[in-house]
């Protein structure tokens, strides 16, 4: 894609708040144009039975909207303040006192004063007062309280779909404020008059039909699986056992569908292979529950749960005892947060209780799901398999900490223990940037999308700029995640802020660390790329560029 901007002119940010006051919504959609995302196709939004399919764009004139769309928008606010007592508590107890100004990735990148979270969230508290509140309807603009008007309504699209969601606020809010839900709520409202974005849909819709965001029917499942054990066997010397549907299995995998097909996903899919072969895992997939992401996260509480569901539906077909998680963000954060009471919980599977080591997963009692970090990690620490790091010494890596996983899930410290049980040269990131406070990639939550490319270069600065920091220190060229979004997402914001830089999944370099029964003289890793711990072929001749040593430490 063509890219509007270079990434000099992109770091011009200027934070002056604008003359205009913050009450007028006017968005010149024409002029913001890679900073919003293509609305949803109408053959998506009829898949899913929701309302309001046409063909429309954010740079429309006319949204076509409901003539009864104000009273839509009110009774479901009106619902969903019934609904939700969060919702109440975090439209009336902000104080507006800025100390999570300066912690969203957007406004650090975008220097509008409308991504900062407080102000988000108040373009709904503000038509919240007016409608819902005694001051708001009294006193009006005294109380900062506004009409709800088609101008408000597109104000709300375009800042709702700058937010993904990644809670990085809520960590630094003095009252427990979470802008996610106040965002997920935003969402919920426009898509009751037909406000949606494609890139959120079309993969609901996929997954809804399909079992998967990609909408590859089973059978292409299978031959992609089958191609990679292949692939797997041509590295290795080992054919992997390859169980598809199996009824009985004890452990159910689940992988987001970008494993099967994408770059670099798809390594962390031979990681997997390799490992649970290699473990004797007695596990199975699953051809219809062949997707571990959850895009309903993005759009609404009651797609989340539609789309959570197959999961546990294959599970109890299959007659699985528990089921075992792929590197994957959103899934966990729907699995963690939401599904002990949006699905209920899964009585009819057993606590997870590794086969392998006899760990029981007491965490994982009411969802009875496992994180595939916290399974390897405890096969490490029991030393139930062999890994060699060193096969791993041509790449130096660091770790972004993936907003869902780390911030939602509290899964911090089990990758880094994976990681330097198969790393000599792993790096973290200035700790402001890690862990707890991790920055999001910028492009999660659906707006991963090429025309909204400018807003994600923005978005993703602050995180790109910590990865350079390692680069340009310690020479980092890898960064590793745990989420099939990152995985995607990552590769072009490194490409535009710090060139050089891949991306990997974890599992991709337990795959090239561990030493298989049976294997073949390793070569390569999973890339096809020659190993790091290869001998050298002796040679009496002096590399070309190759200087004396007393130059070389004087230079």
């Amino acid at each position: 894609m063509a890219v509007k901007y270079k990434p000099d002119q992109l770091l011009q940010v200027d934070y002056k708040p604008p003359k205009k006051s913050w009450l007028d919504p006017k968005i010149d959609f024409g002029e913001k144009k890679g900073n919003w995302n293509y609305g949803a196709v109408p053959d998506a939004v009829t898949h899913l039975e929701l309302p309001n399919a046409r063909k429309w764009q954010p740079s429309d004139e006319d949204w076509q909207l409901p003539e009864n769309w104000k009273e839509i928008i009110f009774e479901g606010l009106r619902q969903r303040l019934d609904r939700f007592r969060s919702l109440r508590l975090f439209m009336d107890v902000c104080v507006r006192c800025g100390a999570c100004a300066d912690k969203c990735h957007y406004f650090l990148g975008s220097g509008d004063p409308k991504n900062m979270p407080v102000m988000r969230a108040e373009l709904l508290r503000s038509v919240y007062r007016r409608d819902f509140t005694l001051a708001g309807k009294l006193m009006g603009k005294m109380m900062g309280a506004r009409e709800l008007t088609v101008d408000v309504l597109k104000e709300w699209f375009y800042y709702f779909f700058q937010c993904t969601e990644c809670r990085r606020c809520s960590v630094f809010c003095p009252y427990g404020i979470d802008t996610a839900e106040i965002t997920m709520i935003g969402r919920e409202l426009l898509a009751l008059v037909g406000l949606n974005i494609d890139w959120i849909l079309t993969p609901a819709s996929n997954c809804f039909r399909t079992g998967n965001h990609l909408g590859i029917q089973p059978h292409g499942v299978v031959d992609s699986l089958e191609f990679a054990a292949d692939e797997l066997e041509d590295i290795t010397g080992i054919k992997v056992d390859l169980p598809i549907n199996r009824k009985g299995a004890e452990v159910l995998f689940i992988a987001p569908s970008a494993d099967y097909f994408a770059s670099p996903h798809y390594y962390t899919l031979l990681g997997y292979m390799a490992l649970f072969h290699e473990i004797g895992l007695d596990y199975t997939w699953s051809t219809f529950a062949s997707e571990g992401g959850n895009f309903g996260l993005f759009h609404s509480h009651e797609m989340m749960k539609r789309l959570n569901a197959k999961m546990y539906m294959e599970a109890e077909r299959l007659k699985v005892k528990w089921i075992l998680g792929g590197e994957c963000g959103h899934m966990w954060r729907v699995i963690h947060q939401y599904m002990g009471t949006m699905n209920s919980p899964a009585d009819f599977l057993e606590v997870p209780k590794s086969p392998v080591t006899g760990t029981v997963f007491e965490h994982a009692k009411s969802t009875k799901m496992v994180h595939i970090c916290e399974f390897t990690a405890d096969l490490i620490k029991n030393d139930k398999i062999k890994l060699d790091p060193s096969r791993n010494d041509h790449w130096k890596v660091t770790f972004h900490d993936s907003c869902n996983p780390a911030r939602a899930m509290g899964l911090i410290e089990e990758p880094r223990y994976v990681i330097n049980a198969v790393s000599n040269h792993f790096h973290e990131m200035p700790e402001n940037t890690i862990k707890e406070q991790t920055f999001c990639c910028g492009s999660g939550a659906g707006l991963g999308t090429d025309e909204n490319f400018e807003m994600r270069m923005r978005g993703g600065l602050p995180r790109a700029n910590a990865v350079k920091f390692v680069n340009e220190r310690h020479g980092v060229d890898h960064l590793l995640c745990i989420c099939a979004i990152d995985k995607a997402t990552l590769p072009p914001l490194l490409e535009f802020w710090v060139p050089g830089v891949e991306v990997a999944g974890i599992h991709e370099m337990v795959g090239n660390a561990l030493i298989m029964k049976g294997e073949k003289e390793r070569e390569t890793d999973l890339r096809g790329e020659p190993l790091a711990n290869l001998p050298i072929p002796e040679t009496d001749e002096a590399a070309p560029d190759e200087k004396p040593v007393e130059e070389a430490d004087h230079v």
